[in-house]
């Protein structure tokens, strides 16, 4: 990337933790509808959804935007995840299906704080690049992917990450890939997995947890002075009963998404001897 490149461009600043894993053939749709946690054979063309990879006891491996160009072009846009990993980990599953794993680092993903000019919701827009409405009604944001370099602005690559956190989208670093299934990261609000579609790795303790009514505990969001790191426990008192899943410090906050008991007292808790005040996680994810 150039240095003289501006800090922002057209209002949009790069993401460049957020990475694409392309999936193309006339097989693409039926092996990502087998692989990943979301109804796939029933998004739209030019539609997106929250969706992810888990591992066979239901462990949460990489959660992303899955685009559907049409029956053979998917992409998966990864705000965290390995795209070279992720592939290779699919890759073990595509035996003879006509289907081929690209990481596109020729694409480039970029984020503004802004309405979408074209996309809606889950319909998303290729006119010239890829857009995407990654907003919600307190917090309108357009994701941006194509060929061209725009800079980095450090400030708002933690303001991106804060919004998410404050919407419950958890951002998986890899420490915490495999620890969680999509109902201990409320995924439900983003409408990111399936019950009902058949079956895909993690699928049968997915809808056990479900259907049972097993889960006991989800997302809460939580604000500090500083910064807690993913990993770390949450406590009350003595005892710890949780844990930290992301985290970012932003314009003096410290948030943080925790995996805790869905009946759990919210006061009084900590982390690394710091106060933790929980706060409501806000809607309009979902797609």
């Amino acid at each position: 990337m150039r240095d003289n490149l501006p800090a922002t461009q057209d209002g949009f600043s790069a993401l460049p933790d957020h990475r694409i894993l392309a999936l193309d053939g006339p097989d693409a749709v039926r092996f990502a509808h087998a692989q990943f946690m979301s109804d796939v054979t029933g998004l739209a063309d030019g539609h997106w959804q929250w969706s992810g990879w888990l591992t066979p006891k239901g462990r949460v491996v990489a959660l992303f935007a899955l685009l559907r160009f049409d029956s053979r072009s998917l992409w998966l846009l990864l705000p965290d995840a390995d795209p070279a990993a992720l592939r290779e980990g699919l890759q073990r599953f595509v035996f003879r299906s006509k289907v081929t794993l690209t990481v596109r680092d020729d694409l480039h993903v970029a984020g503004g704080f802004t309405r979408p000019s074209r996309a809606s919701g889950s319909r998303l827009s290729n006119a010239g690049h890829v857009e995407l409405d990654v907003g919600a009604p307190d917090l309108p944001r357009t994701l941006r992917i194509s060929d061209a370099l725009v800079a980095s602005d450090g400030d708002e690559t933690l303001r991106w990450k804060a919004g998410d956190l404050r919407h419950g989208l958890p951002r998986l670093d890899a420490s915490q890939a495999g620890e969680w299934t999509p109902q201990q990261l409320s995924l439900e609000r983003l409408q990111a997995f399936s019950v009902r579609k058949g079956c895909y790795p993690g699928q049968e303790i997915v809808a056990r947890t479900h259907f049972l009514g097993q889960a006991k505990r989800g997302l809460v969001l939580l604000e500090a002075e500083r910064d807690v790191a993913s990993g770390t426990e949450v406590v009350v008192g003595e005892r710890a009963i949780g844990s930290v899943v992301s985290s970012v410090m932003c314009e003096g906050t410290g948030l943080a998404l925790a995996v805790l008991p869905l009946d759990a007292d919210l006061a009084n808790l900590k982390a690394s001897d710091r106060a933790l005040v929980a706060r409501p996680l806000l809607d309009g994810l979902a797609r």
